[in-house]
């Protein structure tokens, strides 16, 4: 009997022992193969930003000089902060060109109202001795004019009552004539003074810059050459500077040159009225002279 239930129990043994070890086998499993937990990953950090920036260029000595120099520099570079930062030389050249062009405008305007003033004088002396045929009527009519005419006239009369015991009128005539070049010669002077001081300054105003001019750029360059720098910035304001002088001295000698041939023109236009006067009046004192021949009197104003 036992050994018919140990029979028996053998095969049932050996079918629930395979069982059993398959049940337990993978429980186990994960625990002898189980690796111990690896710590949670640390988060990516980013690049430094030297990496991921370009590299800075390489400066030079010259560079680093340079810095702190612009920062100095004009801003704005117009012609009044141009003249304060100039050397002192242009400035001097700056500031006689500047009284040079006050001087051509001065004489603009005083020779113009003179030179009009004048020309009306000896165009209204003409029209009132149209008509007249002897000295003394030309005397009466102009007897309240202030002009160069009536200044011919006195010197005529008085050439006459200084020759009246002469018999030789081509003397007198001669004489006359003297008489009226120096008075115009000396009418023509006041009119054309001051005109050659625009002349001068048309003449010489732009190398009087240009002397500023090359003074500054010089100046320019001894700077350039302390810096040891080529740097745009740096140059740049010296040479405006420079030019500012010359620039100064084309707007002084155009004026000039300009306002001088308008006077030159003026002047020889006035002279031409003075000299039909002197004309006019030289016909008047040959008429007389014919009328002392034949016996009428010349004039009661000479006497």
């Amino acid at each position: 009997m036992i050994r018919v239930r140990f029979v028996i129990c053998i095969p049932l043994l050996l079918v629930a022992f395979p069982a059993a070890a398959q049940q337990a086998t993978p429980a186990a499993a994960p625990a002898s193969l189980a690796t111990p937990p690896q710590a949670p990953a640390a988060p990516a950090t980013p690049m430094p930003k030297a990496v991921l920036t370009p590299p800075a260029p390489q400066t030079s000595a010259s560079d680093e000089d340079d810095a702190p120099r612009a920062n100095t520099l004009p801003h704005e570079l117009s012609p009044w902060s141009m003249f304060l930062a100039a050397d002192i030389v242009v400035k001097a050249v700056m500031i006689g060109l500047a009284l040079a062009s006050l001087a051509t405008w001065t004489i603009f305007f005083a020779k113009s109202a003179e030179l009009g003033r004048a020309r009306r004088r000896v165009a209204n002396a003409l029209k009132r001795l149209r008509g007249v045929s002897s000295l003394e009527d030309a005397q009466a009519a102009l007897a309240q004019d202030r002009s160069v005419v009536s200044g011919l006239l006195r010197a005529t009369l008085h050439e006459i009552a200084q020759s009246h015991d002469l018999p030789d009128d081509e003397g007198v005539k001669e004489r006359v004539a003297s008489s009226f070049t120096d008075l115009v010669r000396t009418d023509a002077r006041a009119a054309r003074h001051g005109t050659g001081l625009l002349a001068t300054i048309g003449a010489t105003a732009p190398f009087v810059g240009l002397f500023g001019t090359v003074w500054g750029i010089m100046n320019s360059f001894i700077g350039i050459s302390k810096a040891q720098t080529t740097n745009l910035a740096v140059v740049a304001p010296g040479i405006a500077e420079a030019l500012l002088a010359t620039a100064i001295g084309l707007v002084t000698a155009i004026p000039a040159v300009i306002i001088y041939n308008h006077f030159t023109r003026s002047t020889k236009s006035y002279l031409e009225l003075v000299a039909r006067a002197s004309g006019l009046l030289t016909r008047l004192l040959s008429r007389d002279l014919e009328r002392r021949h034949m016996g009428a009197p010349i004039s009661r104003a000479a006497e």
